[in-house]
C-alpha cells in the first residue's frame, strides 16, 4: 500500500502531515540540546566541586595527607573529576551525532518536500489549464450550435415567406449553412479540447500525482528511520561511557574499602607522639626522718606540683621539656650535693646508690611531674608566649620524638641535595679535564664560574649537615639514635674527611652538661649491642612503612631488644640483623 494509491485525493492531509513529521525532527534536536546543556552544566559543577575539595596542599605541612582516610577522600575527587569528563563526553556526542547530524539531515528532508509539493502543484496547475480550455470550448461549441439553429430557422421561414424575393430566401440559406458549419467546427474543437482534458486528467490521478505521493511517502519514512536512529543513539551514548562510569565508581567504591583505620591510629600516634614518660607519683618527703629542708628543696627534689612549676617559669618562653636546662640544674646540684649525713647520723637514702644512678633518677624526677604541668598550662588561659612556643631552625619547639624525626627528615634532605652537587661538581671536573686536553671542544675557563658555586654550594650543605647532626644528636632517640656520617666530598674528586665539629666552627663552648651527655649515649649504645631480653611472635602482619619500623608477618619470630617504653611500640631484630619498631599490640611478647 501507498499513498499514491490509497490517498491519491487526500493532497492537503499529505502535505500537513509531512510537515507535522518535520516539525517532530526539529523538537526532538532541540529536546536533545537541552539535554547537552544540562549534561554541561552537570560536568561543570561537577570540576568545580572537585577542585573546590581537592585543594593541593603539601603533605609536609598537612600531616592528615597521610592518612587512609584523607587519601581515600582525594581518590573521590578524582574520580568525581573523571565522572564529570565523561558526562562531558556524552554532552559532546549528544550534540554531534544527534543535533549536528539531525538538524543537517532535516534541512535536506525540507528542501526536498518543497520540490515534490511544486511538482503536485505544477501538475495541478497544467490539469487546471486544460479544463479551462475545455470549458471555453464548450462554451463557443453551444454558443455557435445555438446560433446555427436560429440561422435555419430564419432561412426556413424566409423561404416560405411569398413576399419574400428570391435573392433574400438564398442569402438567408447560406447564413445558415455558414452558421452551421461553423457549429460543427465547434464541436470538433469541443471534442478535441475534451479528449486531451481527458488524458491529461488521467495522466494527473494515475501517474503524476501517486508519483509524488509516492515520493513524499518515501521522503516520510526516511525521516521517520532516521528519527528512530537518534532515539536509539540518545540511549547508545550514555551506554558507551557506562564502562568508564562505572570504574569510576568501581574506584570510589575501592577508596572506601582502602580506608584503613588502624593504620590511620598508627600515624597519628607516629606524627603527635612525644616520646615522653607518664608522670610518676610523686614521693613523699618524710621530714620526722631529720632530711635537711635545704636539699629537698634543692634542684634535683621534685617540683611540689604543676603550679608551682608553672609559676616558675613566669613571664619567660615556656618549654616544658627542654632537656639542656633540665640537665644543666640538675648537674649543677650534683656538682654540690648536699651533706651526706644528716644530724641524726642516719645515712639518707637518696645517697645510698652510685651517682651516675641518682643523676638518672633525679632527671627522670624532674621530667615527669612536667608533663602534668604542661597538661594544667593547656587548660589555663591561653598566652601566646606561653602556649606557643617560638619556631626555631633545630625545631627546638617541638617535642622531642617530633623534633628526631623533623630532624632525620631535613638531614636526608641535605644528604641527597648534597649528594646532587656533588654528583654535578664531578661531572663539571671531568668536563673540565676533556677541555684541557681538547681545547676545540671547549673553553675551561668558562667552566671556573660553575664550579666555584658547586664548591660553595657543597661546602654551605656540609656545614648545615653537621649543624643539623649536633642538633639530631643532642635531640637523642630512643635507643637507637640515629647518626649521619658526613660524605667526604671535594669539588676536584678527592675526599676529605668533614666532621661536624668542623663545619660548625662558629657555635658557642658546648655546655659543661655535654660531657654527662656523651656518658648517657655511651651507655644506650651499650645497651644497643646488647643481646635480646626476649622473643615475640607477630599475631598481625604490620607492613612497616613508616621510617624506623620493620615489617612482619603474621607467625613471624622476632627478637626482642627494646622493651616498649610507655609510646606503644617495641624494638625488633630478625634473624638476618635486621632492626625496627614494630607495634606492640601486634605481638605476642616473651621475655626472658
Amino acid at each position: 500500500m501507498d499513498w499514491g494509491t490509497e490517498l491519491w485525493d487526500q493532497y492537503d492531509t499529505i502535505e500537513k502531515h509531512t510537515q507535522s513529521g518535520l516539525e517532530l525532527v526539529e523538537k526532538y534536536v532541540k529536546f536533545v540540546k537541552e539535554r547537552t546543556e544540562i549534561e554541561q552544566t552537570y560536568a561543570k559543577q561537577l570540576r568545580n566541586l572537585s577542585k573546590k575539595y581537592n585543594q593541593k596542599r603539601s603533605s609536609k605541612d598537612e600531616p592528615e595527607c597521610r592518612l587512609s582516610s584523607y587519601q581515600s577522600f582525594l581518590e573521590i575527587l578524582n574520580e568525581m573529576n573523571d565522572y564529570a569528563g565523561q558526562r562531558e563526553l556524552i554532552a559532546e556526542n549528544l550534540m554531534m551525532n544527534i543535533c549536528i547530524d539531525l538538524t543537517k539531515y532535516l534541512q535536506d528532508l525540507k528542501q526536498e518536500r518543497k520540490t515534490y509539493l511544486m511538482e503536485a502543484k505544477k501538475a495541478q496547475q497544467s490539469l487546471e489549464s486544460t479544463y479551462k480550455q475545455l470549458d471555453n470550448s464548450k462554451k463557443r461549441f453551444e454558443r455557435e450550435w445555438r446560433e446555427a439553429e436560429r440561422a435555419a430557422q430564419n432561412a426556413e421561414k424566409t423561404d416560405l415567406d411569398i413576399n419574400a424575393t428570391k435573392a433574400d430566401v438564398e442569402k438567408a440559406k447560406q447564413q445558415a449553412h455558414f452558421k452551421a458549419q461553423t457549429a460543427e467546427e465547434s464541436k470538433n474543437d469541443y471534442a478535441s479540447q475534451l479528449q486531451k482534458y481527458n488524458k491529461e486528467q488521467s495522466q494527473f490521478y494515475f501517474n503524476d500525482i501517486p508519483l509524488v505521493f509516492n515520493k513524499l511517502q518515501d521522503l516520510d519514512e526516511r525521516r521517520i528511520r532516521k528519527l528512530a536512529q537518534g532515539y536509539i543513539l540518545f540511549s547508545d551514548t550514555e551506554k558507551q561511557v557506562m564502562p568508564i562510569i562505572g570504574k569510576c565508581l568501581e574506584g570510589i567504591t575501592k577508596a572506601g574499602t582502602n580506608v584503613n583505620d588502624k593504620n590511620d591510629t598508627m600515624i597519628v600516634i607516629e606524627q603527635n607522639k612525644s616520646g615522653f614518660e607518664r608522670p610518676g607519683d610523686v614521693e613523699f618527703e618524710d621530714y620526722s626522718q631529720g632530711i635537711n629542708r635545704a636539699s629537698s628543696d634543692s634542684s634535683l627534689g621534685t617540683p611540689k606540683g604543676p603550679m608551682d612549676l608553672l609559676g616558675r617559669n613566669k613571664g619567660k618562653n615556656f618549654w616544658l621539656f627542654s632537656r639542656k636546662s633540665k640537665l644543666s640544674s640538675t648537674l649543677t646540684s650534683v656538682s654540690t650535693p648536699p651533706d651526706a649525713s644528716p644530724p641524726n647520723g642516719s645515712h639518707s637514702p637518696k645517697f645510698g646508690r652510685d651517682p651516675l644512678s641518682y643523676c638518672l633518677k633525679e632527671i627522670n624526677k624532674t621530667v615527669k611531674p612536667r608533663i602534668s604541668s604542661f597538661r594544667t598550662l593547656r587548660r589555663s588561659k591561653f598566652t601566646p608566649d606561653k602556649i606557643m612556643p617560638t619556631v626555631t631552625e633545630d625545631f627546638g619547639h617541638l617535642p622531642p620524638e617530633q623534633r628526631r624525626k623533623r630532624l632525620q627528615q631535613k638531614l636526608e634532605e641535605i644528604s641527597k641535595e648534597l649528594q646532587k652537587e656533588v654528583d654535578q661538581s664531578e661531572a663539571l671536573g671531568k668536563m673540565k679535564d676533556v677541555y684541557e686536553k681538547n681545547p676545540q671542544m671547549g673553553d675551561p675557563a668558562t667552566l671556573a664560574s660553575q664550579i666555584s658555586q658547586t664548591s660553595q654550594n657543597i661546602e654551605r650543605l656540609k656545614g648545615e649537615m653537621g649543624k643539623y647532626e649536633n642538633w639530631l644528636t643532642e635531640a637523642g632517640a630512643r635507643g637507637d639514635t640515629m647518626r649521619y656520617k658526613t660524605n667526604t666530598f671535594s669539588n676536584n674528586g678527592a675526599h676529605d674527611a668533614l666532621s661536624p665539629d668542623g663545619a660548625h666552627s662558629d657555635e658557642s663552648p658546648p655546655d659543661p652538661s655535654q660531657a654527662i651527655y656523651a656518658e648517657f649515649d655511651d651507655d644506650f649504645e651499650d645497651e644497643e649491642l646488647a643481646a635480646p631480653i626476649g622473643r615475640c611472635t607477630a599475631m598481625y602482619s604490620f607492613p612497616g612503612a613508616s621510617e624506623g619500623t620493620i615489617s612482619m608477618q603474621e607467625g613471624e619470630v622476632l627478637a626482642v631488644i627494646e622493651e616498649d617504653k610507655g609510646d606503644g611500640w617495641t624494638r625488633v631484630r630478625r634473624n638476618n640483623g635486621d632492626e625496627g619498631y614494630i607495634p606492640t599490640s601486634y605481638v605476642s611478647i616473651s621475655l626472658n
